[in-house]
Order: structure tokens, then C-alpha cells, then sequence
């Protein structure tokens, strides 16, 4: 009798990590869904542009930036989040666009980016919102070298936002400076 108890609370322990493993599943899936054509925007000069929701951990207020020696000239270095030592990339920067100076309305955008936290500084974060896919459209092929960072162009009434790709904003050589240098 003993040895049926024990290996029905064996099964119910299995089934207990099966359910668990069933339930995270469907609170992921449920999560991407509720995620789903939702976009954070925000403010580089007059241009907006937006990325995935999913990719976005959290936005903080610019925070003290360590510099770290041979860096490409767009990461401007690392900051002391919470204990996690995050890289930070003006996005200005990375585009090319003139440096502006921070003031309380730049934000650092923190993305989780194929398993890498970094800071994306921004000039200002405008709001969440919902694109569908269908006004989702790629963008055109002028100068592809140069849209590699833009996946698409959301139409939102009269406007319209680059929605970036967080997974191409850093290169290889961006990682292997940043891996070497943290």
C-alpha cells in the first residue's frame, strides 16, 4: 500500500511540473498575444519611431553614464541599473544624426535583444501604441545598406513611424567591443 501512495504522489509531482510547464506555455502565448501590433514610440527630433513592445523591459529617466575607452562613438558607455551593469547607444548617434545634449525629457528605452540588455537613449518617449500589421509596410528599397535598422513604416492616421529592428541596432562588432570591454 505504501509503495501505490508513493508513486501516485510521484505521478501527481509529474503531472504537477507537466501542468506548470502547460500553464507557462499558455501564459507566454497569452502574453505575446496581448503584446501583439503594439509599439512603443518615441521622439528623435521631429521623426517618431517604434519598436516592438515585447523587446521593452522598462524606461528610466538618463541616468550617469560611465564611458568606456574604444567604444564605437553611438554607445556612449554603461550605466549601474539596479546592480546590472546595461551599455547604453544614443540612437541619434547610431543613425547618424547630430549629438544633442540630455535633458529631462531623454529617456533611456531598456530592450532585451536576443538575450542582451541594452539602453537605447531617445530625445523623448511618446506612448504605446497599436499598429496593426496590415498598415505595417516595408521600407523602401532606395539604399538598403542604410534602412537596415528600420523593419517596417506604421501608418497611424496622417503619420507614420520607422518601426526599428532592436535585433540589427547593435552589429557583430558592436557585440565582440561590447564583450570585451564589460
Amino acid at each position: 500500500m505504501a509503495k501505490a501512495t508513493d508513486k501516485i504522489r510521484g505521478l501527481i509531482v509529474q503531472g504537477g511540473e507537466k501542468m506548470s510547464e502547460v500553464l507557462r506555455g499558455a501564459l507566454l502565448e497569452q502574453q505575446e498575444e496581448t503584446q501583439k501590433d503594439k509599439f512603443l514610440t518615441f521622439t528623435l527630433g521631429k521623426e517618431y519611431y517604434g519598436i516592438e513592445i515585447k523587446y521593452v523591459t522598462e524606461i528610466i529617466g538618463i541616468q550617469p553614464i560611465t564611458e568606456v575607452p574604444e567604444l564605437p562613438e553611438h554607445i556612449r558607455g554603461i550605466i549601474n541599473l539596479r546592480g546590472k551593469i546595461i551599455p547604453v547607444m544614443d540612437v541619434r548617434l547610431r543613425f547618424k544624426k547630430e549629438f544633442k545634449e540630455y535633458n529631462d525629457r531623454t529617456c533611456v528605452i531598456v530592450i532585451d535583444a536576443e538575450n542582451i540588455l541594452i539602453g537605447l537613449i531617445v530625445d523623448s518617449v511618446s506612448e504605446v501604441l497599436s499598429i496593426p500589421g496590415e498598415d505595417i509596410v516595408a521600407p523602401p528599397d532606395i539604399n538598403q545598406s542604410r534602412n537596415k535598422y528600420i523593419k517596417g513604416i506604421g501608418k497611424t492616421g496622417n503619420d507614420v513611424k520607422l518601426i526599428l529592428d532592436c535585433e540589427k541596432l547593435l552589429s557583430e562588432e558592436d557585440m565582440g567591443s561590447l564583450s570585451i570591454a564589460i
